[in-house]
């Protein structure tokens, strides 16, 4: 059948064949507000991407990592009452590191972001904190996650991975020209996981002993210092060792240089977010640091290889769902999604009960009313599995509002964030472009991006993708055009796009 007589697809449907309500927008309270729980398709679409593929991470499949300690040096209980952070507290931990769009087997060394998840072992749980090696992230609406990673992942006919498809998602999604432009600049090439910093990324809620909330931005700026590769060690390190980046961790922490990361958090009191400039929990913006300047929390070491890497890395699972007292989430659209999302990827990837495994188990006694399915090792006994009960097995039973929530006022709708004063999707990284990259780091910009657009991307997306970056800054978009239309431009590294 030839392409003009193929049957014209009507817009898309559920899986049951309904039409869709969107695959752009998920279902809020107001534009700003709260994910709502009935919003089925986003909960379809999230549940059936987790098991697109089995059993290795999707994305995130490539990583490794490493035991070690938080300590906490700082007062900062003005701004939060979690254990963990109370000055002295010392609290044992786990990070992993990975790459995003490749699979289990391709090279460390790949442009890619970087995953950066840290799970923390606290006297009140377990508190994860899932991040990435740049503070913001390609998309705000986690209904767009999915197609996403998709177009950074393979061709459904070739199974090759595709210049051309990735830059068609980004241009037909401009509030991503942030995050390709830490992309293709140099922090898409660390050296090592050692020498990258790391982001909570997100916006987070903070909540004091006296009930006073914060809004928060994590930082972890590396004690080691930041190195980078260049387009061409990268690639002749993807062919000499594809796993550098774990063997370097893994071999510079059995030599006792045991890498650390200071923590550093942004603060912004609870009632500034309403009114400021641009919206501060759109994951695509960072805070100017005039506005909210770091301060200092506590360090993070990395002292201790794993015994098994299986048992202690591949099977760790990690949620930002996982929060303890004095931590909450925010109204950052990618967050609420990312709650739900990440637990049920572990249910799917290792199984319903992957919080008893090991390594994910908290160091405090556990009673939940969460019961049997595949390989249940810990258990209740006779104890009554319903609550409440007469028998003495306690339950929870908070009503009122909730210490860590925020209000919230409007129709049900699908619809982007309202935006503000300072809300567009190109002012941000044409900042990065002209005030934080010099002129080395642009001209190395400009080579990556064109050669990137020269690797197979056609009309009319390279000429989107053209203007795309024109639209970050006019210079650097006319010097990219200048050498694509020219034809000529150094090969990139592998693996341009994220996960």
């Amino acid at each position: 059948m030839s392409d003009q007589t193929k049957p014209q697809l009507a817009a898309s449907t559920t899986g049951a064949g309904a039409p869709a309500p969107s695959d752009r927008n998920s279902l809020t309270i107001g534009s700003d507000g709260p994910i709502v729980l009935h919003d089925v398709h986003f909960l379809e679409q999230m549940a059936h991407f987790n098991r697109e593929k089995v059993p290795e991470r999707q994305p995130h499949a490539k990583g490794a990592g490493a035991f070690g300690v938080f300590e906490t040096t700082e007062d900062v209980s003005a701004y939060t009452k979690a254990a963990l952070f109370q000055k002295g507290a010392s609290t044992e931990m786990l990070a992993r590191f990975s790459t995003v769009a490749g699979e289990m087997g391709s090279p460390d060394t790949w442009r890619d972001v970087r995953g950066f998840s840290l799970k923390f072992y606290t006297s009140e749980g377990n508190y994860d904190l899932v991040g990435n090696n740049t503070p913001i992230f390609f998309v705000r609406d986690p209904m767009k996650f999915p197609h996403f990673i998709r177009s950074q992942k393979r061709l459904p006919d070739s199974g090759l991975r595709d210049n051309h498809m990735q830059w068609d998602f980004w241009t037909n999604n401009p509030e991503s020209a942030h995050q390709v432009t830490y992309l293709m600049g140099e922090r898409g090439l660390p050296r090592t996981w050692r020498h990258m910093n790391g982001y909570g990324s997100h916006t987070y809620m903070w909540i004091n002993e006296a009930g006073e909330k914060f809004w928060v931005k994590y930082h972890f700026h590396t004690e080691q210092g930041m190195k980078f590769f260049s387009n061409e060690e990268a690639a002749n390190m993807a062919g000499a060792d594809a796993d550098f980046h774990r063997r370097d961790l893994f071999d510079a922490i059995e030599r006792g240089e045991h890498p650390s990361w200071i923590l550093s958090v942004q603060i912004m009191p609870y009632a500034e977010a309403k009114a400021y400039r641009f919206n501060p929990f759109d994951l695509t913006k960072t805070w100017p640091h005039k506005d909210y300047p770091l301060i200092r929390v506590g360090k993070m070491t990395l002292n201790r290889n794993p015994e098994n890497f299986f048992a202690q890395i591949e099977q760790a699972a990690f949620s930002p769902g996982n929060t303890v007292p004095g931590i909450g989430l925010s109204p950052d659209k990618m967050l609420l999604g990312r709650a739900f999302a990440y637990n049920d990827a572990q249910r799917n990837r290792i199984g319903t009960n992957f919080h008893q495994l090991p390594v994910n188990q908290p160091k405090v006694p556990v009673n939940t009313y969460m019961f049997d399915g595949h390989m249940t090792y810990h258990h209740t006994g006779n104890a009554p599995v319903y609550a409440p009960n007469s028998h003495g097995r306690p339950w929870a039973d908070e009503t009122g509002p909730v210490a860590d929530g925020w209000e919230a006022d409007g129709e049900m709708v699908r619809s982007a964030y309202v935006l503000r004063s300072d809300d567009d999707d190109f002012g941000q990284p044409g900042a990065l472009v002209r005030e934080v990259f010099n002129d080395a780091q642009r001209a190395a910009l400009v080579d990556t991006v064109a050669g990137s657009l020269l690797g197979g991307v056609r009309e009319p997306v390279l000429s989107n993708a053209i203007q795309y970056w024109k639209n970050v800054d006019a210079d650097v978009g006319q010097r990219i055009e200048d050498k694509v239309r020219a034809g000529s431009a150094p090969k990139p590294a592998e693996g341009m796009g994220e996960g």
